[in-house]
Order: C-alpha cells, then structure tokens, then sequence
C-alpha cells in the first residue's frame, strides 16, 4: 500500500529535505521498515531498543494516534497520510 509520509523538520537530514516522501506497507511497521531501506536512519528515531515507538514521537495515520489504535500494527490503506510529530515539552 502506498502512503505519504509527513517528515517534521528534525528528521528531514535523513530524506534529503523533503518534507514529504512515499512509502510501501500495509501496517505502520511495514511503512517504517520501508523507510529505513530508503532513508537510512529514520527506524532509530521513530523505535527505541525494544522494537517500540519512542515515548517522544507521536505518530498518526489520517487523524488517529497510533498509540490509541494497533500501534506497530495500525493498518495503512492505500493513500493513507501518516504524519510523524515530535513531543514537544516545555515550560516557563
């Protein structure tokens, strides 16, 4: 399945720049394997040791959080949106 992927600026060294790149697979996990053949790099900063997505990355497909559907295994349909989104924290 072929979907777009959102880059946030912090992860645009690994696609060159852009801020939009196609990826293949019909879960989440498909989809970030797929981009770390393609953009070496990227698997590390979306899954910690273990395999899972890191605490600070928040991750969606259309407008649901992964994290409140399959996670890893959240399906990705043919022309689904996937926007990756840093946590930001902050105080005063």
């Amino acid at each position: 399945m072929a979907v777009t992927v959102r880059i946030p600026t912090i992860l645009r060294s690994y696609t060159g720049g852009s801020a939009e790149v196609a990826a293949q697979g019909a879960t989440l996990a498909e989809v970030i394997e797929d981009l770390e053949a393609n953009h070496p790099g990227l698997r590390a900063r979306l899954l910690d040791d273990a395999g899972k997505l890191r605490r600070f990355v928040n991750v969606y497909v259309d407008d649901d959080d992964v994290r409140f559907a399959d996670g890893l295994a959240t399906t990705t349909g043919e022309g689904a949106k996937l926007s990756i989104i840093p946590a930001v924290a902050g105080g005063c």
